[in-house]
């Protein structure tokens, strides 16, 4: 079986597609752990989205827990999977589980700029 193809990325198959997210190398994934910025901070930095870190505070856009705002407790590149505090369901024998949540259904409200590396790539442009 082939491993990671570029070419895959602009393949209008889906299952390419889809193999493309999952065969990538880190660096790629870490591309596709982008999420939109607010509008305010659009307007701000004039950049429409940005990689998702530990400790940004984002706001839910998709699914059942839509329109909870939470501060990220973890990223995970691998499976492009980002983890919310207060984000957890109940299992049948009461413990607690976190839901891992897809960057695409994220809206990044305010960002944790304690990395300086982060703030040259907000300056730049």
């Amino acid at each position: 079986m082939k491993a990671y193809v570029p070419s895959w990325k602009s393949s209008s198959k889906i299952r390419k597609q889809r193999k493309y997210r999952a065969k990538a190398p880190l660096h790629v994934k870490q591309k596709l752990t982008h999420a939109h910025l607010s509008k305010d901070l659009k307007l701000k930095y004039k950049k429409r989205s940005i990689a998702i870190r530990k400790g940004d505070k984002v706001k839910i856009m998709i699914g059942s827990f839509r329109k909870t705002e939470g501060k990220v407790d973890l990223v995970r590149l691998k499976d492009q999977k980002v983890f919310v505090a207060g984000i957890e369901i109940t299992k049948r024998d009461g413990s607690k589980k976190q839901i891992a949540l897809n960057p695409s259904n994220l809206m990044i409200t305010e960002l944790n700029m304690d990395d300086k590396q982060r703030q040259k790539i907000l300056e730049r442009k």
